[in-house]
C-alpha cells in the first residue's frame, strides 16, 4: 500500500503546490502559544521511547483510545511505554477522517523518516526505529523543535513561577528561543474556596507584597507582570468560559474581602470579580506593549468521577455554548474607552462563535497598529481541516486574512510543530482553488507574499519577540 502523504498532500491544484512549495513550506515557525516544559527544552531532555515524547500528555490521542474501548490502564496508568503505543497503534487506522490520522502520520514521516501506516502490523518495527532515533542528538527536545525549524515559541505559565529555566534557556545560545507567557488564571478563580486562599499565599510570597485587599492582589500582580517582562515576556494568555458585564452595585473590594475570609460569594459577585482583574490586567499589558489572548468557550472537567481518579487537564474538556458577545464588547470597550486596550488575539471553541468573534475584532481595530485585534486561529477541538477552513474562511469574509498572524500548536508534545505545516497546506490550498476557479487572479507573487506573510511575517512584526 502507497503511503498517501506526498510532497502534495492536501494541495489540490498546480497554483496550490505552488503557493506551498515556494512561499510556505521553508519558513521558520513563531509558535506563540504552546504549553511545552521549559524545563525539558533548559535541559535538553532525551526520550528514551516513542510513548514519552509522543503519549504523555496528548489529551487528543487520550481521547480516542478511550472512544475505541481502551482501557485507562493503557492511557495514564501503569501500563509500561511499549505497551501504550502498542494499543494506541492498535487504535490508530480506526481513527480515519480524525485530524489524529493525519498529524500521526505527519509526524512519524517528518520526525523520523517513516513513511508508512502506523498498525499493529507495523508497530514493533515504528518502536524499535523511533527508540533508536530517540538516543541521537538530533532528536532531543532541542533537536526535536531544530528539526522542524522552530524560530521562537511561548510557553504557558503561571505568576507564581520563578522562570528559573526561561533564565537558563535565555543564557545558551544553543537552546531554541523560549520566552514566557503570563497565564493568571488562577488569580481571579475565586470561587476556588481554600484553593483560591492558598494560591494567594504562594502569590504573597512570590511578590512580596502581603495580600490583604483588593489593591494588594493588583500591586502583586503588577509586581509579577514586572518580573515576567524582565525575562522576556510579550504575551499573556487567558482561558474563561466567556466575559461578563460588570453590574452597577458590585463592590469588588467587599467580595475579595468575603473571599479571604471564606464567605459565600453569589454567581454575580465571581463573574464581575473576574472581569475586574481582566480589566486591571489589560492595563498592565497596554503600558508594557504586550499582546493579551482570550480563549473562550470551555466547559472543563465534564467527567466528575474521571477527574476524581485521574485529575485535571486529563480529556475531559468540550466545547460550551456560553454566549460571548455582550461580555466580550464590554469587556473591550472598558479598555478601549481609555485607550488602554493592548493588541489582543481572541479565540472561539464553539464554532457557531466564528462570525461573532471576526466582527467583535473589527470593532476595536482602531488604525493604531496592523491587525491590532485578531480573530485568532482554530482552537483545540477546531484546530482540524474542516475547523481551520472556516476559521479561514470567516476572517477573510469579515476582516483582512491577509493581516491574520497565523497558526500554533497549543500542544504539550515536542512531535506537534507539524500542525503548522497542515495549516501552511490547508491555506495555501484554499487561495490555490480560489485561483483556479477564476475568484482570484493567477498572480503567484502577491498571492504568495500574503502566504508567507500569514504563515511568518506577520507574526514576527506583531510580536516582536
Amino acid at each position: 500500500m502507497s503511503f498517501f502523504i506526498g510532497d502534495d498532500f492536501l494541495l489540490e491544484t498546480d497554483f496550490a503546490k505552488t503557493l506551498y512549495h515556494n512561499h510556505a513550506k521553508n519558513l521558520p515557525i513563531i509558535d506563540y502559544h504552546n504549553h511545552l516544559s521549559p524545563q525539558e527544552i533548559a535541559t535538553d531532555r532525551t526520550f528514551e521511547n516513542i510513548s514519552q515524547v509522543w503519549l504523555a500528555g496528548d489529551h487528543y490521542k487520550w481521547r480516542a483510545m478511550r472512544a475505541y474501548g481502551i482501557n485507562e490502564k493503557y492511557i495514564t496508568g501503569d501500563a509500561t511505554d511499549k505497551e501504550k503505543f502498542l494499543k494506541w497503534a492498535e487504535v490508530v487506522p480506526y481513527t480515519v477522517r480524525n485530524p489524529l490520522y493525519h498529524w500521526t502520520h505527519l509526524e512519524l514521516k517528518n520526525y523520523f523518516g517513516i513513511n508508512e501506516l502506523l498498525s499493529t502490523k507495523t508497530a514493533v518495527g515504528i518502536w524499535d526505529e523511533t527508540s533508536e532515533i530517540l538516543k541521537q542528538s538530533s532528536h532531543s527536545a532541542n533537536g526535536l523543535l531544530k528539526l522542524m525549524n522552530v524560530e521562537s515559541l511561548c510557553t504557558t505559565d503561571d505568576p507564581t513561577d520563578d522562570l528559573e529555566y526561561h533564565k537558563a534557556i535565555s543564557n545558551n545560545s544553543s537552546r531554541v528561543k523560549t520566552l514566557p507567557t503570563f497565564r493568571p488564571d488562577k488569580a481571579f478563580a475565586i470561587e476556588n474556596g481554600q484553593e483560591y486562599l492558598d494560591y494567594i499565599d504562594r502569590l504573597s510570597q512570590v511578590s512580596g507584597v502581603q495580600i490583604s485587599t483588593f489593591s494588594d492582589l493588583i500591586e502583586a500582580l503588577q509586581n509579577r507582570v514586572n518580573f515576567f517582562h524582565e525575562n522576556g515576556c510579550r504575551l499573556s494568555d487567558h482561558g474563561l468560559e466567556q466575559l461578563y458585564v460588570v453590574q452597577d452595585e458590585f463592590d469588588v473590594n467587599s467580595a475579595f474581602a468575603k473571599a479571604l475570609q471564606k464567605q459565600p460569594l453569589s454567581l454575580n459577585e465571581i463573574q464581575s470579580f473576574k472581569t475586574i482583574i481582566m480589566c486591571e490586567l489589560g492595563k498592565m499589558y497596554h503600558q508594557n506593549g504586550w499582546t493579551q489572548q482570550l480563549h473562550l468557550g470551555p466547559i472543563r472537567n465534564n467527567n466528575k468521577r474521571l477527574l476524581k481518579e485521574l485529575g485535571s487537564d486529563t480529556g475531559f474538556d468540550s466545547i460550551g455554548d456560553f454566549p460571548q458577545a455582550v461580555g466580550l464588547s464590554s469587556f473591550l470597550n472598558e479598555l478601549d474607552a481609555t485607550d488602554q486596550l493592548a493588541k489582543t488575539i481572541i479565540y472561539n471553541l464553539n464554532p457557531s462563535d466564528n462570525e461573532v468573534f471576526a466582527t467583535m475584532a473589527g470593532n476595536f481595530n482602531d488604525g493604531s497598529i496592523r491587525g491590532k485585534v485578531q480573530y485568532g486561529s482554530a482552537w483545540w477541538f477546531l484546530d482540524q481541516k474542516d475547523g481551520m477552513e472556516k476559521q479561514l474562511n470567516t476572517l477573510s469574509n469579515q476582516g483582512l486574512l491577509s493581516c491574520f498572524v497565523g497558526m500554533l500548536t497549543d500542544s504539550r508534545s515536542f512531535l506537534s510543530f507539524p500542525r503548522h505545516e497542515y495549516f501552511r497546506r490547508i491555506l495555501c490550498n484554499l487561495i490555490g482553488n480560489d485561483i483556479a476557479n477564476g475568484e482570484l487572479p493567477n498572480d503567484p507573487e502577491h498571492l504568495g507574499k500574503i502566504v508567507s506573510d500569514i504563515c511568518y511575517h506577520n507574526a514576527k512584526n506583531y510580536f516582536n519577540f
